[in-house]
């Protein structure tokens, strides 16, 4: 998908999505049209931090420094009265996640992290997935992963300028994996829309935003808050040693689970690949970009302590929500996915 510009607004980029509540419907009003009254701090004090409305302002915030929105300004990434909202609603979410992020040591949370049940005694979603998943909870777990997928490396890349050392250059090693090691077609945000393809998804960046739940806008959001921060950056390093850490085990559960529902070669390469990769990028972040990271500016360990413990804080809501759906037969989004006819399986 290309995006041009036509006077100054972005034109073939994602469309607004729709409001969840007035914090939500004043910010996205404010972007269709360039002005009219945004959230008060107060007002966003008052509200719940992870609750869906306040997620999806500080979302659609966010993406204006990703690919922006159809028929928005590009300059809007940098309004002032933008930025202060984006401010309010960031101040709330960290506050949040300080209180209820689990606390510890990264020697004891990078431990934590490397745990694995024996067997598939497991109870996360991938285990689940596993075991008995079915075609139309892969499909629904794909949607709501295309919100991270489809910009998988682009928020680390914004810590880069911040490292220096070996920090810096094993996060370009495994940033440079990330993007297809120079090859377009390779590139993990490409492979994952492959998967999209063959599980007759819509493969558009950011298409499926209005399906999806509070839950799944916060993990998305937490890599941007993060990034985009210099200080936070040990807080970006701590969400990324998370993800590289933890993906090899779910990755071959994944991979495994869409073979056992026919879900199609694209489908299972993108999680044999990130198994493979990443269970060599495990080493790398764990020695190179956190130890040396620490080395350098050995402050920063409560920060990526608290990163890693904020990621895994959403990542078991988000789990929690879909697994209590999923195991009631219920859609774990917003509204269910419409049938595939070309798929089979239940």
């Amino acid at each position: 998908m290309s995006a041009g510009a036509v006077d100054g607004r972005r034109v073939g980029a994602p469309r607004l999505p729709g409001p969840r509540g007035g914090l939500s419907d004043a910010v996205l009003s404010w972007l269709r049209t360039g002005s009219g009254p945004l959230p008060t701090g107060e007002e966003i004090r008052r509200d719940d931090p992870y609750g869906a409305d306040p997620q999806l302002a500080l979302y659609a915030l966010y993406e204006l420094h990703y690919q922006g929105f159809d028929g928005v300004p590009d300059d809007h990434e940098w309004d002032p009265s933008l930025l202060a909202v984006r401010r309010s609603l960031e101040r709330a979410f960290l506050t949040g996640l300080r209180a209820d992020a689990p606390v510890s040591g990264v020697p004891e949370a990078m431990a934590g992290l490397l745990s694995e049940p024996a067997g598939d005694d497991g109870t996360g979603v991938s285990h689940y997935l596993k075991r008995e998943g079915r075609l139309w909870q892969l499909r629904e777990y794909a949607a709501l992963r295309s919100l991270y997928h489809l910009k998988e490396a682009d928020p680390h890349a914004w810590v880069l300028p911040r490292l220096r050392g070996r920090a810096k250059a094993g996060m370009v090693a495994i940033e440079f994996d990330e993007f297809g090691a120079g090859r377009a077609e390779d590139i993990h945000a490409r492979l994952f829309a492959d998967l999209m393809a063959d599980l007759a998804l819509e493969t558009a960046y950011g298409h499926y935003v209005d399906l999806a739940p509070a839950e799944a806008l916060a993990t998305v959001n937490l890599m941007s808050l993060l990034g985009l921060h210099r200080s936070l950056r040990g807080a970006s390093v701590g969400h990324f040693a998370t993800l590289e850490v933890t993906s090899p085990p779910g990755a071959r559960r994944l991979a495994e689970a869409m073979r056992r529902v026919g879900a199609g070669p694209a489908a299972q390469r993108f999680y044999d690949e990130h198994a493979v990769a990443d269970a060599v990028h495990e080493q790398v972040v764990r020695k190179e970009v956190v130890g040396g990271l620490l080395r350098d500016e050995p402050h920063l360990e409560a920060d990526v302590a608290f990163g890693i413990g904020a990621t895994v804080f959403l990542e078991d809501g988000l789990a929690a929500h879909l697994l209590r759906s999923w195991q009631a037969e219920h859609s774990a989004l917003r509204a269910p996915l419409p049938r595939a006819p070309c798929l089979v399986g239940g």
